[in-house]
């Protein structure tokens, strides 16, 4: 199992985020990874297209299931891990380093919002009571 990093937020969707200054990184979870199993496809949002808080921006397909990646804020694309389209395999192998879908340009109206999301332990809190 991945340790969690602790500057991490969590959607009770699975995805995580780490805000670098008016940058979000977004992923899923290694909880996500592993309820899905071997990824074997993942599809990126384009650079530049903008989203709003929960939107669809990008799809994980697994040898189980496919599963939407939603945005946390709203924001524009400003980068996508190429990596991901040669190697789905990173988001199983390093959810939290490697295996990131994509960073968001927030503007400064959205980042208050980064607070309402949950930390890290309160995210392990919640799966527990789901277990």
């Amino acid at each position: 199992m991945n340790e969690t990093p602790s500057d991490l937020k969590f959607l009770d969707s699975h995805e995580w985020v780490k805000v670098d200054d008016n940058t979000v990184i977004v992923g899923i979870s290694d909880h996500a990874q592993n309820e899905l199993g071997e990824v074997v496809f993942v599809e990126l949002p384009a650079i530049g297209d903008e989203f709003v808080s929960g939107d669809e921006a990008a799809v994980v397909e697994s040898v189980k299931a496919a599963s939407e990646v939603y945005t946390p804020l709203s924001g524009k694309v400003i980068e996508v891990n190429e990596a991901l389209e040669e190697n789905p395999e990173l988001v199983n192998t390093s959810p939290y380093e490697d295996g990131w879908f994509f960073k968001l340009r927030v503007g400064d109206e959205n980042l208050g919002s980064i607070d309402s999301l949950m930390t890290a332990e309160e995210y392990s809190s919640m799966l527990d009571g789901n277990s």
